[in-house]
């Protein structure tokens, strides 16, 4: 990471830069890229169209213009290629909802204070309970994850393996992924019941029904049907205390057949757990929101798979845009 000069001028820009966060959060919870769209508009149409204040939404407008996310001429605004492509819920690159995921944590990254005074997650109204926080989550998850699987798949040679076990693999995304990666691969995604819906819809939608089904199940607390080649775990080990995360490992070590690979995906410390910067971060977003969860170094990962019983144990590199890191074995 590059070294920061820490003066008075970074420190506030570092301390207030909230307030930019914040005005493209109230963007996108409005929807104004997405009714902006490819148009020239005034300020007022775009009020009347979301029911907001007029004199309030000019000034929203006149900051994401400042952002270069808006551009402005003769008093209409208009999407920048990249708001269009990114912000507007009409283009297949649309990132809005985990943007809107992000805005739900807000609250809680507000009280970080008190978490690391009394070291238990904060719950707030809004993350127990809004439908739109949980859509927000789930759809922001599946957004990540279609942009960054295409990317990560192709440099992960699984070619003479053919089951795919996806634990917690929510809508599947890394299953499909790998599996038209790989014609000759089946998969299965186990995760909560109420996952299905949205797995089965998701996977129907890439023509590979066929191909990956759906197995209910928790990873705490339930067993994994069938026999595989490969257990890919996508951050689902910084959800839990080191002893869950044993407990993952091991039930995915033996769901696998002799020589077969398991793969953690996760967002990875260093040993001294002290960078990279944001794992440092997710980390403490994992206080916030978890009883007991945390991001993990590659040391700490590679004993819990050596005390599973997993050999040849390394590190593949990877370019995975969000600083993500993946450790593999063999049984």
């Amino acid at each position: 990471m590059k070294h920061v000069e820490w003066n008075p001028g970074t420190l506030l820009e570092t301390s207030g830069a909230y307030w930019k966060t914040c005005a493209l959060h109230a963007a996108v919870q409005l929807d104004v890229f997405t009714v902006i769209e490819d148009q020239w508009l005034s300020s007022e149409y775009i009020a009347e169209k979301l029911q907001a204040e007029p004199r309030a939404l000019a000034m929203l407008l006149n900051a994401m213009t400042a952002m270069n996310l808006l551009n402005k001429s003769g008093g209409l605004y208009a999407n920048t290629p990249e708001a269009k492509t990114f912000l507007s819920k009409s283009s297949p690159g649309y990132i809005g909802y985990i943007i809107k995921h992000h805005h739900h944590l807000v609250a809680s990254w507000s009280q970080l204070d008190q978490a690391v005074l009394s070291g238990d997650p904060i719950r707030t109204q809004t993350m127990n309970s809004s439908e739109d926080a949980r859509e927000s989550f789930l759809m922001g998850m599946f957004n990540m994850a279609m942009t960054l699987a295409p990317r990560i798949v192709p440099q992960i040679d699984l070619s003479n393996r053919k089951s795919f076990l996806d634990m917690g693999g929510g809508p599947g995304t890394y299953s499909i992924q790998f599996c038209l990666h790989n014609p000759e691969m089946k998969a299965v995604v186990f995760d909560l019941p109420t996952t299905r819906p949205f797995a089965e819809t998701t996977i129907g939608k890439f023509g590979l029904s066929d191909r990956i089904r759906f197995q209910a199940g928790s990873y705490l607390d339930d067993p994994v049907e069938g026999r595989y080649d490969v257990a890919w775990l996508s951050h689902i080990l910084h959800g839990e205390g080191p002893e869950d995360c044993q407990g993952i490992i091991q039930k995915a070590v033996s769901a696998l057949s002799p020589g077969g690979m398991i793969l953690i995906h996760e967002f990875i410390l260093n040993n001294d757990m002290s960078g990279p910067l944001f794992p440092t971060l997710f980390s403490l977003n994992m206080l916030l929101h978890t009883s007991s969860g945390q991001a993990y170094s590659e040391q700490q990962l590679t004993g819990m798979l050596a005390k599973a019983g997993v050999r040849d144990i390394h590190r593949i590199a990877i370019d995975s845009l969000n600083d993500s890191g993946i450790i593999a074995g063999v049984v």
